[in-house]
């Protein structure tokens, strides 16, 4: 493999290489920061790199295999134990690593986080290299990712436009080839959103299966962890690493009857499929015609492999943007004011900090009572199907600086145009997953949406899968920027 296939090959082909002693951690390592090095001035996909830590991270992983995985202090067998041994990570700006900061795209932070988060650690226990940490826009708020501190990271596919957010930067680093994946999260559809947007596969994850700690919860139980990757299975062996419940987190999901890395590797069978184009009503948004035509191209893929694919809205009902609206900016006006400095945030931020100070305490509890019923309304389409399949994204990526100047409304508006089909499944915290579905005319990448039954990864790894062998979108890569 040249030096360009390794850079696109994935964790789970990085860590077949490493175990066959193909490749060593440090060569891997040193072959990332050095695409990191030229690309960032154009990308800013990074907001730090942790070079030096790095290097002596991939030395100590080179170590430990040349030991036979084993050490004095653990006897760990570094196939079952640490599969992602010598294998380089990045981690999204919102999620903790020791002794660095926890930015949240924003100087209004505080002091450098004393452990790692949960997530980071188990990555670690698997033996994970950290590379660096990612661009977020301010608090994570947005689905593009520009913020007064930090400056605007950038697509691979076009410079001139939006990774997508909040894991923005993720999704650009792992789309430019500068590490083989990269943690995110997903509040309103932040990794399945710029996962769109660059071309990769997103799994939002259900909620409880990848731990949030330190934080017991987040927005109001709208966010999770997760990763954004190039192909499915290296979203499968995160899943096996990192997915299980911690004494912090509140929610936690069953485990599942079979490990991930065996669902995507396993045929789903014939499946019922529904699709559906229909937006939840409130929202004003025009489907982009080649969004469109990617779902239709989909559907048509689905029903050549076999499945039962029909047309079957979702059940939104009138009032399911208000069970998303008021945990959403009641959870930013929580992280502002739990920020150290809260009066250097940006403008607009503070304009969304005050939306939340409208959603009372009271108003609160009721909008998450009513969580249980939102949510069996919604799931009925799966009364009589396996999985619903919609448009990712109504929009290709917005250009850089389309939002600049505007206000925490107008802005709120505008981008709920842009991506009326993701936060909805946050609010029943249920699977979902975007799925590459080729290119615009324009060029750009174009995605579906897949979403899974309640606890159900594992339907939406296997078809994803599936969908992946039959077109496959991993060996396809932006433009060489680096």
């Amino acid at each position: 493999m040249d030096v360009s296939e390794i850079a696109f090959a994935g964790i789970a082909r990085q860590a077949e290489l490493l175990a066959a002693g193909e490749l060593s951690s440090r060569e891997l390592v040193e072959l990332y920061l050095r695409r990191i090095e030229r690309a960032q001035p154009r990308l800013n996909a990074f907001r730090v790199v942790f070079a030096e830590r790095a290097l002596m991270e991939a030395d100590q992983a080179d170590a430990r295999r040349a030991a036979g995985g084993r050490r004095k202090d653990d006897g760990a067998d570094t196939a079952a134990q640490r599969p992602l041994l010598g294998v380089p990570f990045a981690v999204k700006d919102d999620i903790d690593v020791a002794g660095e900061v926890t930015t949240f795209g924003t100087n209004a932070h505080g002091d450098a986080a004393r452990a790692d988060a949960e997530v980071v650690r188990r990555l670690r226990a698997a033996g994970a290299v950290i590379v660096g940490k990612t661009n977020v826009p301010e608090l994570c708020i947005w689905p593009f990712t520009e913020s007064a501190t930090f400056g605007a990271t950038r697509n691979p596919w076009d410079l001139q436009r939006t990774p997508g957010g909040s894991s923005g930067g993720s999704a650009a680093a792992v789309a430019a080839g500068l590490v083989g994946a990269a943690l995110g999260s997903d509040g309103a559809g932040s990794i399945r959103i710029p996962a769109a947007w660059c071309g990769l596969f997103g799994l939002k994850p259900q909620r409880g299966r990848v731990p949030l700690a330190p934080r017991p919860r987040a927005w109001h139980g709208l966010s999770v962890n997760g990763v954004l990757t190039r192909r499915v299975a290296d979203t499968a062996l995160f899943a096996d690493v990192a997915s299980g419940p911690s004494d912090v987190d509140l929610d936690s999901a069953p485990p599942p009857s079979v490990s991930f890395m065996q669902a995507a590797a396993t045929p789903p069978g014939r499946l019922r499929i529904a699709f559906s184009t229909r937006l939840p009503p409130g929202v004003i948004s025009k489907l982009d015609g080649d969004a469109a035509r990617a779902l239709a191209q989909t559907v048509e893929l689905l029903r050549s492999l076999g499945h039962e694919v029909t047309e079957c809205d979702p059940d939104y009902g009138a009032g399911v943007i208000a069970g998303l609206i008021p945990r959403y900016v009641r959870g930013v006006r929580d992280d502002a004011h739990a920020m150290p400095h809260p009066e250097r945030l940006e403008r607009r931020t503070r304009g969304m900090a005050r939306l939340g100070d409208l959603v009372a305490p009271a108003l609160l509890a009721r909008v998450l009572a009513g969580e249980a019923e939102l949510a069996q309304r919604l799931n009925r389409v799966f009364d009589d199907h396996d999985v619903l399949i919609t448009p990712a994204t109504a929009t290709p990526p917005p250009r850089i600086g389309l939002l600049h100047g505007r206000g925490a409304l107008w802005t709120l508006n505008a981008v709920a145009g842009m991506v009326p089909y993701n936060g909805v499944w946050n609010v029943t915290g249920q699977p979902a997953a975007s799925v590459p579905a080729g290119f615009g005319a324009d060029g750009l990448p174009r995605a579906v949406q897949l979403v899974g039954r309640p606890n159900d990864e594992t339907t939406l790894l296997s078809l994803a899968a599936q969908i992946e062998a039959e077109r496959p979108w991993a060996q396809l890569h932006p433009p060489e920027i680096v």
